[in-house]
């Protein structure tokens, strides 16, 4: 049968992010599909290294919208492993606490944007008026509902009140009962589980193979969890299980993400209960001695990690992220494997991508040369404006107007 070639994006209706994917059909059958990244790069490393240790916390915090306090909690444990800094206790239990209310709300809207990709528009608004609930919590914890501001250097910022433990207490009882209708949802729902049964494959060895991370590994049997496997902030002093499933499909994706909530629950309901006395932050300085450290989080959506190497200022000489993203896009070629073109936003969505977390490095290779550009960070915001009005796009006028605006 004649192959067909088809452009999905950067810009399509159907993407939240600016991405660009190239299926090849023979029929409606997928025989081919490959990712292209790099529509959303903002330079945030090469920023970092523009800027200090303080104002990073917060710049690392903007890698994405969703897992904030994930990216900007592991790049403080790595300056905290670098400048030998002891973190209080109570601090510790606050990271946990803001990270596993952060995994409810990511889980809640993967489940509502699953539901939505499969035409379950009900589960979509259940779940979404659920996360409504989180993030009040979150804007009553830390004054934002997106990006925290919870951490600094040495702790955090924010306590916890007794009273604002109670709400947390009781907002969790209701979400354990709403979740649990859910989990009775996708067991019992035969609709629901023909059409996420079978889809996306990737077995075991696969996920091992292309490197696969969170719950897309789990849901292919890879019993790895970094809360369980090498404990940072208050996990050593939790008890939870790490929910892992032999499906192999979407609909063990799923089943993975629902068994997470419920563990989250009850992580949440022992940070409350058991949180210790004490300060909340240690006197870091703003200079950290020379030295380098991987820091690694359990984030929503896997594994995340990051980089730093410092030089004894006040600025980091190199920050560099891996998001979960960028190790689970290398799986869904392989999950839409002879499948159906109508699989293909459900496949993708199972991974629960973030490009926007992705999107963190960009070289520039000069046409007929080898050589390699590494551009700084002036350089860089000169390039794209000239790179776009290249193109037609021009905000030069606009520019002018509002700074005459501004004075």
């Amino acid at each position: 049968m004649h192959k067909v070639v088809i452009p999905i994006g950067p810009q399509h209706p159907a993407l939240k992010e600016p991405e660009s994917f190239s299926v090849t059909l023979s029929g409606e059958k997928i025989m081919k599909f490959s990712a292209r990244l790099g529509y959303n790069h903002r330079g945030i490393e090469k920023a970092c290294e523009e800027r200090t240790y303080i104002q990073d916390v917060y710049l690392t915090e903007r890698i994405c919208g969703i897992c904030s306090h994930s990216h900007s909690t592991c790049f403080v444990q790595a300056v905290e492993e670098i400048g030998a800094i002891a973190v209080p206790k109570r601090a510790l239990y606050i990271r946990t606490l803001v990270g596993e209310l952060e995994r409810v709300h990511s889980h809640l809207l993967w489940l509502g944007v699953a539901g939505h990709e499969v035409g379950f528009d009900t589960l979509l608004m259940y779940t979404w008026r659920d996360r409504e609930i989180v993030m009040d919590i979150l804007a009553m914890l830390t004054g934002n509902r997106v990006n925290y501001g919870i951490n600094t250097i040495g702790g955090v910022r924010r306590d916890m009140s007794p009273e604002q433990g109670k709400d947390i207490l009781k907002a969790m009882d209701t979400l354990e009962e709403r979740t649990k209708y859910y989990i009775q949802v996708a067991t019992q729902e035969t609709t629901l589980i023909q059409r996420l049964s079978g889809v996306g494959l990737l077995s075991h060895d696969d996920a091992l193979k292309l490197g696969a991370v969170g719950p897309t590994a789990r849901a292919s049997g890879v019993d790895r969890d970094v809360r369980r496997d090498d404990p940072y902030a208050a996990y050593a002093d939790m008890k939870f299980k790490v929910i892992t499933d032999n499906h192999n499909d979407v609909y063990g994706r799923t089943l993975v993400r629902m068994g997470e909530l419920m563990e989250a629950y009850s992580i949440i309901r022992q940070t409350v209960k058991n949180m210790p006395d004490g300060p909340l932050t240690v006197k870091a300085p703003r200079k950290i001695p020379a030295g380098e450290a991987v820091s690694r989080y359990e984030a929503p959506r896997g594994e995340d990690m990051h980089y730093v190497k410092a030089n004894g200022t006040e600025k980091p000489e190199r920050v560099k992220v891996r998001a979960p993203t960028l190790a689970n896009i290398q799986t869904v070629a392989k999950m839409l494997e002879n499948r159906q073109l109508a699989d293909l936003p459900i496949v993708i969505a199972a991974i629960d991508p973030c490009f926007s977390c992705t999107d963190r490095l960009t070289g520039i290779r000069q046409v007929g040369k080898r050589k390699r550009n590494v551009l700084k960070w002036e350089e860089l915001h000169e390039y794209s404006i000239k790179f776009y009005q290249e193109h037609g796009v021009d905000f030069t006028n606009l520019n002018n107007k509002l700074t005459k605006l501004l004075k």
